[in-house]
């Protein structure tokens, strides 16, 4: 999803929200770095496969999944860490690794770390490795309908 298409969803959902240009950067930490945003406000999304089925992790950036504690959450019998290979074309016009949490978007559950819906303002990747948007955790829990639960560590 492109910067383009994401700005139209969130238009066209009254959201307000910045654009954060920062300098290349691929993880998560090294963004909140390079945009000057504190790295637990900087989401950053884990593609995993829930009982074969992709969906999307989203945590701080601070934080590592805990892949029991997310099965335990989806109720489901594995969970798994995705390979970019099989993810690398479901999301078209986006840089591999730049994905937006929005998988509600594409047709994928998203399960958001209860920690990061307590902070008021979360930024994401917007599709590319130079470009974040920042909104409030209420705009994005009611934009991407996430499963919200304790999964991170």
């Amino acid at each position: 999803m492109p910067i383009n298409t994401l700005t139209r969803f969130l238009d066209e959902n009254k959201v307000e929200y910045v654009t954060v240009r920062h300098s290349p950067a691929y993880t998560a930490q090294k963004i909140a770095a390079a945009a000057h945003i504190p790295g637990r406000e900087v989401a950053k999304t884990v593609m995993v496969t829930v009982d074969g089925k992709m969906a999307m992790a989203v945590l701080r950036a601070t934080d590592q999944v805990d892949l029991d504690l997310l099965r335990g959450a989806a109720k489901a019998k594995s969970v798994t860490l995705a390979t970019e290979d099989d993810f690398k074309d479901a999301f078209p016009g986006v840089e591999l690794g730049a994905m937006p949490p929005f998988g509600n978007l594409y047709g994928m559950d998203v399960y958001a770390d209860r920690a990061l819906t307590k902070d008021e303002q979360i930024a994401f990747n917007a599709g590319s490795h130079t470009e974040l948007i920042q909104l409030t955790s209420a705009d994005f829990q009611r934009l991407a309908k996430p499963k919200v639960a304790n999964f991170s560590r």
